[in-house]
């Protein structure tokens, strides 16, 4: 679930969902998709919205859940087992990241799962890797796989035009590059990252994408970047929860 709904020929219900999605109100985009989860896609969806949400807010674990197994229930082909599966693995990673309990094992599980049903040509095969990239580099502290995961994803998302998804695997390899001293990739990647979400509209993942893009530069345009993520970051009413701590040490100038 990384599509943008912003797309030509997108319908009215996706561009409703995106915009709703982007603001960071992941409940009413999946309220949106409610009367049509019977369609598995529709209900992998809407569980992905809900899942992003825990991410994002660290709270909503049990209507996540709900509607995961709700999408699990009505999946019939590979691909719809598939796809639910990756989000299987995507709230476990959530939960074990955020504290709330350790499903580490189930994340690595039901990604294995996903990549068993999810064929090398399959739409949700790039997304897959990524998540399989984040298993790597936050679970398992082992970058060089985890670099190899995203330069997959990165692929795949580029072939299928998938921008939002784009940004991600450009932010997570300049992440790796900076870990390493490598400024100036790591400066393009996040400025790549940042350029895509302001394009899509994506605000809720921009502040993000400003407070990276500040580490990777110097004064003053850190201090401006950062000041500008913490503007954001108050305008959505503190989501992305995990951002603050990201930003106290280095106040707004």
């Amino acid at each position: 679930m990384s599509g943008s709904g912003t797309t030509e020929g997108d319908d009215p219900l996706q561009t409703a969902v995106w915009r709703l999605r982007s603001r960071a109100c992941w409940t009413d985009a999946a309220a949106l998709l409610a009367p049509y989860a019977d369609d598995p896609p529709v209900a992998v969806q809407r569980a992905a919205l809900l899942i992003e949400r825990c991410l994002y807010t660290e709270a909503g674990w049990p209507e996540a859940e709900d509607a995961l197994r709700a999408a699990e229930a009505v999946a019939r082909a590979d691909d719809d087992r598939g796809a639910a599966a990756c989000e299987r693995g995507y709230l476990a990673y959530a939960a074990t990241l955020h504290g709330v309990r350790d499903r580490a094992d189930e994340a690595r599980a039901a990604l294995g799962r996903a990549a068993a049903l999810l064929g090398p040509s399959s739409p949700g095969r790039a997304l897959l890797d990524f998540r399989r990239g984040l298993l790597a580099q936050y679970l398992a502290d082992t970058p060089q796989a985890a670099r190899a995961a995203y330069r997959r994803a990165h692929a795949g998302a580029t072939a299928q035009g998938d921008t939002l998804l784009m940004s991600f695997t450009w932010r997570h390899l300049a992440g790796l590059a900076l870990r390493e001293g490598e400024l100036a990739e790591a400066r393009h990647g996040f400025a790549e990252s940042l350029r895509l979400r302001e394009e899509l509209g994506y605000l809720v993942g921009t502040a993000p994408a400003l407070a990276a893009l500040a580490d990777a530069e110097p004064e003053p345009e850190a201090s401006r970047l950062r000041a500008e993520a913490q503007r954001l970051f108050r305008l959505l009413g503190g989501v992305p929860t995990w951002l603050a701590a990201h930003l106290t040490p280095h106040p707004a100038v």
